[in-house]
């Protein structure tokens, strides 16, 4: 795979916040059960916008290297999968919690 292509800033984009979440896990609970962290994550809404905050995070610090790096498509594609996450995640709650 080319090291600028779209294919690769979605991977990318899917992975890193990945990763956030399992650091966010790590900072915040390390002692819980990793599946008890992620029901209570869902059904508390505070340490939901933290998690997914923080997740974004990794996701805006691996698109603005691609950018500095000028690796205009795989920021491009790590783009589109931080909006894909972040309006459902906003309407979420906004409205359903």
């Amino acid at each position: 795979m080319k090291k600028n292509a779209f294919l690769l800033g979605i991977i990318l984009g899917i992975i890193s916040p990945m990763i956030g979440i399992v650091i966010f896990y790590f900072w915040k609970a390390p002692s819980a059960p990793f599946r008890y962290f992620l029901e209570l994550m869902l059904n508390n809404k505070t340490l939901l916008t933290a998690a997914i905050s923080f997740s974004l995070f990794i996701n805006a610090v691996v698109f603005t290297w691609c950018v500095n790096t000028r690796r205009d498509k795989t920021a491009r594609g790590i783009f589109v999968v931080t909006l894909i996450i972040t309006i459902p995640a906003i309407i979420y709650k906004v409205f359903f919690r």
